[in-house]
């Protein structure tokens, strides 16, 4: 089975992640394939360059091709990202094209989006399950 983690609950990714699935990834253990994560609020943070737990992420994801995403309006405010929203505007409006967001002082190979990029980039290899954590 394949299944994607989206952290939305305080400390989803110091504790769920970094105690419980990172391990268990790092020695083969989990039990599932995992294809992507999807980082909200402050559970963002353990992406910052230099970060113990973000760093293992980043090499267990390398490894096995896991997609590593930050929330783009959690990562802009969290100084995680430079650049616009991508898909909505704090005003309301709207997009209709994605503004040009990146990610800054995160660990390696991770992207910054919104559910439509989340969506793009899970479409070629799809989870059979979402688990919000």
């Amino acid at each position: 089975m394949k299944v994607a983690y989206v952290f939305i609950t305080p400390r989803a990714a110091t504790y769920k992640l970094g105690q419980m699935i990172l391990p268990q990834l790092e020695v083969g253990v989990h039990g599932v394939e995992v294809v992507g994560m999807f980082f909200f609020d402050d559970n963002a943070f353990v992406l910052r360059k230099g970060d113990p737990i973000g760093e293992r992420v980043a090499k267990i994801a390398k490894e096995k091709g896991i997609l590593l995403m930050i929330c783009d309006a959690c990562a802009l405010e969290r100084n995680l990202a430079k650049g616009e929203l991508r898909w909505c505007n704090p005003d309301g409006t709207g997009r209709t094209t994605p503004g040009d967001c990146v990610p800054y002082n995160t660990v390696e190979g991770v992207q910054v989006g919104c559910f439509p990029d989340l969506y793009a980039a899970l479409a070629g290899n799809p989870p059979d399950q979402v688990i919000s954590l």
